[in-house]
C-alpha cells in the first residue's frame, strides 16, 4: 500500500500552494476500484481500535476542517460510523457559547479532548479561531496572529501526552462547493442542512484561501501534521482519510497487553 501521508501531507517547513492541490486528484482510482481497499481500511481501523482500547497508552485525535459543503459529515460517518463508538468520540465545534468565550480560545477545546485508549473526532477544531475568526475580523489581528505559535504549543503538549494528531483539510473546488450547496436547495431531505448564509460565505473564497494556506504552513509540524485531502469525489474522500488513519495507527505499533496470570491455569467449571 503506498504511503497517503507522504503524498498529502504538509510537509513542515515548506511552503504550499492550495491552487497546485488539484481537489479532484483520485491517484489512478475510480469508484468500484476504491471500495474494496476502502473496506479492508474500515477492517484494519476497528482492529486496530480495539488495541487502542485494550492497550490504553496513546489516544487518537482526528481533526477535521473544511469549506462549507466540505464534506466534514459524510466523511465522519463513512469512516468512522463503523467504529466502536464506546470509544470513538465526535466534537462538532460550533459558534462558541457565552460561557466558552469566558475563557481562552482553547478551554473548550481541551476539555474534548480524548482519553488514553480512546480516538476523537473533531468536526471543526480550534483551528476556527485562526479561520472564520480572522476572515470575519472577529478579534483583532494582533490577537489571532498569536493563536498559530499557541496551537503548536497546545498541540505539542498533547503529543508529549501520548496524543496522536492527525488533521485533515478536505480540499473541495469553488465549482463543487457551489453543486453540493445547489443539491441543498433542490432536495427537500436536506434543507436543514442549508443556511443562506452560507452563500454569503462564498464571497470571502479567496480571504478564506489565505487563511487556510496560514493556518496549514504555520501549524503542520512533525508531531502534528496537517494533510490535504482532495475532496471532489467523495468517495476518495473516505478512501485517503481511512487510509492515512490506518497507516498512522500502525505505525504506533500497538499489541494488547500482556495478562497477569497465566491463562492456562485458569479452569472454568
Amino acid at each position: 500500500m503506498a504511503d497517503y501521508r507522504e503524498t498529502f501531507i504538509v510537509t513542515p517547513g515548506e511552503p504550499l500552494d492550495l491552487a497546485v492541490r488539484d481537489p479532484g486528484q483520485t491517484l489512478g482510482f475510480d469508484k468500484d476500484h476504491a471500495k474494496k481497499p476502502f473496506k479492508k481500511n474500515i477492517e484494519a481501523l476497528q482492529d486496530l481500535q480495539r488495541v487502542l482500547y485494550a492497550q490504553a497508552r496513546h489516544a487518537v485525535l482526528v481533526v477535521f476542517q473544511a469549506l462549507d459543503a466540505g464534506g466534514k459529515d459524510g466523511c465522519v460517518r463513512h469512516v468512522f460510523g463503523p467504529l466502536n463508538p464506546a470509544s470513538c468520540r465526535v466534537t462538532s465545534f460550533k459558534a462558541p457559547t457565552p460561557e466558552e468565550l469566558s475563557h481562552d480560545f482553547l478551554w473548550r477545546i481541551h476539555r474534548a479532548m480524548p482519553a488514553r485508549g480512546e480516538i476523537g473526532v473533531f468536526n471543526r477544531s480550534h483551528y476556527e479561531d485562526v479561520l472564520i475568526v480572522r476572515v470575519h475580523e472577529l478579534v483583532p489581528r494582533r490577537v489571532w496572529m498569536k493563536r498559530y505559535e499557541q496551537i503548536n504549543a497546545f498541540e505539542a503538549m498533547l503529543t508529549a501526552s501520548d496524543v496522536t494528531i492527525v488533521k485533515f483539510f478536505l480540499h473541495i473546488s469553488r465549482d463543487e462547493q457551489l453543486r453540493r450547496l445547489q443539491k441543498r436547495l433542490d432536495d427537500p431531505t436536506k434543507h436543514w442542512k442549508f443556511n443562506p448564509q452560507d452563500f454569503e460565505e462564498r464571497k470571502c473564497w479567496d480571504a478564506y484561501q489565505s487563511a487556510y494556506h496560514d493556518a496549514l504552513t504555520q501549524c503542520s509540524t512533525p508531531a502534528a501534521p496537517w494533510y490535504v485531502i482532495p475532496s471532489d469525489h467523495k468517495w476518495f474522500r473516505n478512501l485517503a482519510v481511512s487510509t492515512i488513519l490506518r497507516q498512522t495507527l500502525e505505525g504506533l505499533g500497538m499489541e494488547y497487553p500482556q495478562p497477569d496470570f497465566d491463562p492456562k491455569k485458569i479452569k472454568l467449571k
